[in-house]
């Protein structure tokens, strides 16, 4: 795109879109119409600048309106925010939900990633694209993980306008009986997206096998208390934990969490306390705090299930956090592709600040913190921290190098404490219980609950709570294993595979390392005989390819490499594929030694463990 403005002009739906975000525009400079003072002196500047962080808004703003980002309405957006075109359209064509080309208003994104394609989603979306013809006016779209994977296959239909709605379609939706829906003719796609017509997605109790069980520490709530509603959550134990906060002090809070021995959730396995230590013992000011809600790892559901049954407890979660770093601003970067967790959160959000218990002064500590919502829009490597922090500023989603560590140098240059759905609410039954109960939880190096996103070839997909310790044979009992099965996949894309014999492992991060495999988020994918590997390897492999930032030449080109050979040796074992094998390892060491973050270094693990514990290709 040229790098200065284009001479294209927006409609009036794309000027109303931004305007609605920004405010109307103040002078020409921005947009509004010419007048004699506009001569004399350019309006904007530093200013506007500054509110660049809005980018991101502003392109949702745009695509939710129109359903595809024209040149007009993005010179208009560059203008209200002084960004330059070519860095805005860098932006734009970061993100898979986003589309600088003309699209129908209405948008079937069907989920072809692992657990949907074992389900049949192929099937699912040839019969969708046969039925579904140009006259539908329906666009069909090929989607990685959309975080559904207990209701595979699934699909995530998204219609813009002025009344923009989406809306989740998939095997446990009553009122749109998944398949046999989806593959009718577009006026069910179109009647499943009218708002109060909606179809009725199953409750989040329906993704806990387990609920309701008030037993559980981190879903306990999850089914037995009405997750809209903020006097229900107290009854149930709800900020207990932020008044404990208050007792202790922030320095009493990172104490507390440091002795639980809580690790971090998101699959480095970082501790919790060191974190908010580091972080609130920076002179530089302010901080900020980050809630990573953007779960892109095949098979992850977790941190989904939890903002859908329990949001209040991450809104207290997330205040007892900011208490504890010193933070007084929040931001909560949701996954784009989550609309029920958004209206539950937004909900929440707004409850929690009309009751006193978000904004100034809160329960009269003179504590003040709140808490932004910012969607993503499909980017797999804003899971990543500081690629997080670069899209909530307003830049392409590519990762910085370390250090300075984001608790140094984070979110807008600040210090900066990161942590995901699960690490925070897990901070609530610390302090309910103290830290020495907590930790007696689970084993000595890995202390407390953990959540699992059990999907593929079992009876009960969903998540799980265990006690750090269990094995993975009492977890796949649990969920009901076919006795067929072939593998299990750990960690999910950036994981590794375990032969069926190998389910005494423990599920904990040592006895995970120590079995040569990972737990990283909790993905646990199970495959039966009747799932072909060859395909299921190409498939990790095109979602590395697609997903890679591009940023580093490790990664960029090591991922292209890795597909091209998978699909040389699909159909090949023994010594025909004997090449390319050696090939993939060579590629896979130098993804693995040199790529700048852990999407480049992780990108083989499932490919190598496949072919070394499973005899892929012999």
């Amino acid at each position: 795109m040229d790098l200065r403005f284009g001479d294209s002009e927006p409609t009036d739906e794309e000027r109303a879109a931004v305007d609605a975000l920004l405010g109307p525009p103040a002078s020409s400079w921005e947009g509004a119409g010419r007048s004699d003072a506009d001569l004399r002196w350019a309006r904007g500047g530093r200013a506007a600048r500054d509110r660049r962080d809005l980018l991101l808004p502003g392109l949702h703003a745009l695509n939710d309106r129109v359903g595809w980002i024209s040149d007009g309405g993005l010179d208009y957006l560059c203008r209200r925010l002084t960004v330059p075109p070519s860095e805005a359209y860098g932006v734009a064509t970061f993100y898979a939900m986003f589309s600088v080309r003309p699209r129908p208003a209405t948008v079937l994104h069907v989920c072809t990633d692992l657990a949907c394609a074992a389900a049949g989603a192929p099937k699912l979306c040839e019969a969708v694209e046969a039925r579904l013809g140009p006259e539908s006016g329906v666009r069909v779209e090929r989607s990685p993980c959309l975080g559904l994977c207990e209701r595979a296959p699934a699909a995530l239909v998204v219609r813009a306008g002025e009344d923009a709605a989406r809306a989740v379609t998939d095997g446990g939706t009553p009122r749109a009986t998944a398949v046999s829906a989806l593959a009718t003719p577009g006026a069910v796609v179109r009647a499943a997206l009218t708002p109060e017509n909606a179809p009725e997605e199953p409750p989040a109790a329906l993704a806990v096998p387990q609920a309701p069980d008030p037993g559980l520490l981190l879903l306990g709530r999850v089914g037995a208390v009405d997750p809209a509603d903020l006097d229900d959550y107290r009854a149930h134990g709800g900020y207990t934990a932020l008044r404990r906060a208050f007792a202790l002090g922030p320095a009493g809070v990172i104490r507390e969490v440091t002795d639980s021995g809580l690790l971090g959730r998101g699959g480095a396995a970082f501790p919790t306390g060191r974190k908010w230590q580091a972080t609130a013992s920076q002179p530089d000011r302010p901080h900020h705090l980050v809630c990573n809600a953007d779960e892109s790892e095949p098979g992850t559901f977790k941190d989904r299930v939890l903002m859908e049954g329990d949001p209040y407890a991450l809104v207290e979660a997330m205040t007892i956090a900011a208490y504890a770093t010193g933070a007084r601003h929040g931001h909560l970067y949701l996954r784009g592709e989550y609309p029920r967790a958004l209206v539950r959160m937004e909900h929440a959000i707004a409850q929690a600040r009309a009751r006193g218990l978000l904004g100034d002064d809160i329960l009269g500590q003179g504590f003040s913190f709140d808490i932004e919502i910012r969607r993503g829009a499909g980017a797999y490597i804003c899971g990543e921290e500081t690629a997080l922090f670069n899209s909530i500023e307003g830049f392409r989603g590519e990762p910085r190098s370390k250090p300075p560590f984001p608790v140094e140098k984070g979110l807008f240059g600040k210090p900066t404490a990161a942590n995901n759905v699960e690490t925070l609410v897990n901070v609530l039954p610390v302090l309910t219980l103290g830290a020495q109960a907590y930790a007696a939880i689970g084993t000595g190096a890995s202390a407390g609950p953990k959540l699992f996103c059990v999907s593929g070839s079992v009876e009960r997909p969903g998540v799980y709570e265990l006690p750090f310790g269990a094995t993975l044979g009492e977890l796949l009992e649990l969920a009901g294993v076919r006795d067929s099965l072939r593998a299990v996949l750990l960690g999910g894309a950036a994981g590794g595979f375990v032969r069926p014999d190998e389910l005494d492992i423990p599920l904990t991060f040592e006895g995970a390392r120590a079995a040569g495999t990972t737990l990283g988020s909790g993905v646990v994918m199970a495959f039966d005989d009747t799932v072909p590997l060859p395909r299921l390897l190409l498939r990790i492999a095109e979602f590395f390819r697609d997903e890679s930032c591009g940023q580093c030449v490790p990664c960029r080109v090591g991922t292209v490499r890795q597909e091209e050979a998978l699909h040389r040796i699909a159909e090949r074992t023994g010594a025909d594929a004997a090449a390319d094998i050696a090939l993939l390892r060579e590629v896979g060491r130098a993804m693995r030694d040199a790529s700048i973050c852990g999407l480049g270094q992780t990108a083989w693990n499932a490919v190598e463990s496949a072919i070394d514990r499973l005899g892929a290709y012999e």
